[in-house]
C-alpha cells in the first residue's frame, strides 16, 4: 500500500501541471529508500515552483528534509525526505539521467 504522503506529493506535483509524474517504489531493490517521486518541469520557474510546494506539503506533514542538491539552473534537483526521495528535472536533464531506466527493477506505481 502506497503511504498517503507520497499519494499528496504526486497530487500537489500534478496540480502544479508537473510533467510525466512516476511514482517508483525502489524498497525491494535499494536500501536509499522507499520510494523515488520522478518528474519535469518546462521551465526553472515551474523547477522552484514545484520545489517549493513539495517542501511546503512535507513540511506540513510532518517530513524534515534530510538533504537537497542541485538547483533549477542546474536542470535536476534531488529532495532527500528520508524513505521518499523526489527527483524534478528539467526535460533534457531527464532523458540524459534516465532514472526510470536506471531503476528498472523497481516497482512503477501508478496513481
Amino acid at each position: 500500500m502506497v503511504p498517503e504522503i507520497v499519494k499528496n506529493i504526486y497530487n500537489c506535483l500534478d496540480e502544479k501541471k508537473a510533467i510525466d509524474i512516476r511514482v517508483l517504489d525502489i524498497s525491494s531493490v535499494s536500501p536509499i529508500g522507499d520510494y523515488f517521486i520522478i518528474a519535469s518541469a518546462g521551465s526553472t520557474s515551474q523547477t522552484d515552483a514545484l520545489c517549493e510546494v513539495v517542501s511546503e506539503t512535507m513540511h506540513k506533514s510532518g517530513f524534515s528534509m534530510r538533504g537537497r542538491e542541485g538547483n533549477s539552473n542546474s536542470g535536476w534537483v534531488l529532495m532527500d525526505f528520508g524513505d521518499i526521495i523526489v527527483h524534478i528535472f528539467s526535460n533534457q536533464m531527464r532523458e540524459f539521467y534516465s532514472l526510470e531506466h536506471t531503476w528498472n527493477d523497481a516497482t512503477v506505481i501508478d496513481l
